[in-house]
């Protein structure tokens, strides 16, 4: 079997509701610039759910506010990234650690897939937390998400969670676009989708709160909530 032959898909990708379907395994970029999965950093996390939280590098958004700029907009900023791990590898490295004292110690207790956006490197993870759970089946999985995905991937990252963390930026398409480059249609579908239908593996919503822009979201989205 090819080394990449699990992430076939990535050759016409439409992971993320941009479906920009470029050929990512030869080179091409979509919204996300990415090509193969590259990690950004892997560490013991102690934010809730305590975690060994992977990284993930590069976003199908382009937040005006982002944190985790340096993640997020790799490669276009050039900063320096952890860069590809074999599957196997991370998964062994992810097992590792949760076993480890420090990770006892944090109470930490699962994978946590971050960013940048994880869905952009969907196959891969899924490989991960299979390998993962062959090693200990009992593995406990976290994904975080800014919700901008298809169905067909939310209903795959349903299968493997046992969490979800879930970014909302705002309530209005227009302000949503002005904050991220995306539309919040898809964003607002699929959180409603959890709450409907899932709501045993969401941990939070989150709503970001950036004073003077979008504190008039606040009501509306928790009365969507």
């Amino acid at each position: 079997m090819n080394q990449l032959e699990f992430m076939a898909e990535l050759k016409e990708c439409q992971l993320c509701e941009h479906r920009c379907r470029v050929n990512r395994l030869e080179g091409e970029t979509g919204v996300c610039r990415m090509t193969l999965p590259v990690i950004a950093s892997a560490t013991l996390h102690p934010a809730p759910p305590e975690s060994y939280t992977v990284f993930m590098s590069g976003c199908n958004f382009k937040c005006l506010n982002c944190q985790n700029w340096t993640i997020s907009q790799y490669p276009d900023n050039g900063y320096p990234q952890r860069g590809y791990v074999d599957p196997e590898q991370l998964a062994k490295e992810c097992v590792s650690t949760l076993n480890s004292s420090a990770a006892r110690l944090m109470g930490a207790d699962r994978i946590f897939f971050s960013g940048g956006e994880a869905t952009i490197h969907l196959p891969y993870i899924e490989k991960v937390v299979k390998e993962a759970r062959r090693i200990a089946p009992e593995t406990k999985v976290n994904f975080d998400t800014n919700g901008y995905m298809t169905e067909e991937s939310l209903e795959r990252v349903l299968a493997f969670s046992d969490s979800m963390t879930y970014d909302i930026k705002a309530f209005s398409d227009e302000l949503f676009r002005a904050i991220t480059g995306a539309s919040s249609g898809p964003v607002l579908r699929n959180a409603e989708y959890i709450g409907k239908h899932a709501k045993h593996k969401l941990w939070e919503y989150r709503i970001l709160v950036i004073p003077g822009i979008n504190e008039g979201e606040i009501k509306p989205l928790t009365e969507f909530i």
